[in-house]
C-alpha cells in the first residue's frame, strides 16, 4: 500500500485555517480541510492517525486516502476546488428547430383540439420530420426560453 505524506507550509495551514474558521465553503471543502489540517506531519501540526480522524469526521478510510493522493499529485488548490465537468452535452434543438417549433406553435391547432399540447406539439414534429424524437419537455424547454406560453 501506497502511503501518502501530507507536509503542509504555514501558509496553507494558515488558509485552511480560514476556511474553516470563516467564510462559506461546500462541505467537500470542509472535509478536505479537516483532513489535510489533520494528516499534516509538518512543523505547524500535530499529526493524527487515520483511524482518528476517520471516526472524529465520519468518513471512510478510503476518502481520507483520496484526499491525500489528490493533496500529492494535484496540489493544493486541487484539493479543496471541485473538478469541471469534462461530459460533452449534446444539442438536440439548434435555432432552425425553434423556428419551426414557433410556427408551428402559432398555427391552427388540430381537429378535436383547442389549443396545442406539448405532447402535441412534440409528436408533431417528428410527423412532419423537423425531429428524429423530441421529447415534450424539451418542446416545453425551448417554449419558455422563447418567453412563449401555451396558455392563453
Amino acid at each position: 500500500m501506497v502511503r501518502y505524506v501530507v507536509k503542509l507550509t504555514k501558509t496553507e495551514v494558515e488558509e485552511l485555517h480560514d476556511i474553516i474558521n470563516k467564510g462559506s465553503h461546500t462541505s467537500q471543502t470542509f472535509r478536505a480541510a479537516y483532513i489535510l489540517l489533520n494528516c499534516d506531519e509538518g512543523e505547524y501540526s500535530e499529526k493524527v492517525t487515520n483511524e482518528q480522524i476517520s471516526k472524529v469526521l465520519k468518513v471512510g478510510m478510503r476518502t481520507i486516502d483520496r484526499v491525500k493522493k489528490k493533496f500529492i499529485d494535484e496540489g493544493f488548490e486541487a484539493t479543496l476546488e471541485r473538478r469541471l465537468t469534462t461530459r460533452k452535452y449534446e444539442i438536440k434543438v439548434d435555432g432552425d428547430m425553434e423556428a419551426k417549433l414557433v410556427s408551428l406553435c402559432c398555427s391552427e391547432p388540430p381537429k378535436g383540439f383547442a389549443r396545442w399540447s406539448l405532447r402535441l406539439l412534440a409528436d408533431k414534429m417528428v410527423e412532419l420530420n423537423y425531429a428524429e424524437s423530441i421529447s415534450y419537455v424539451t418542446v416545453g424547454n425551448v417554449l419558455k426560453k422563447m418567453n412563449l406560453s401555451l396558455g392563453k
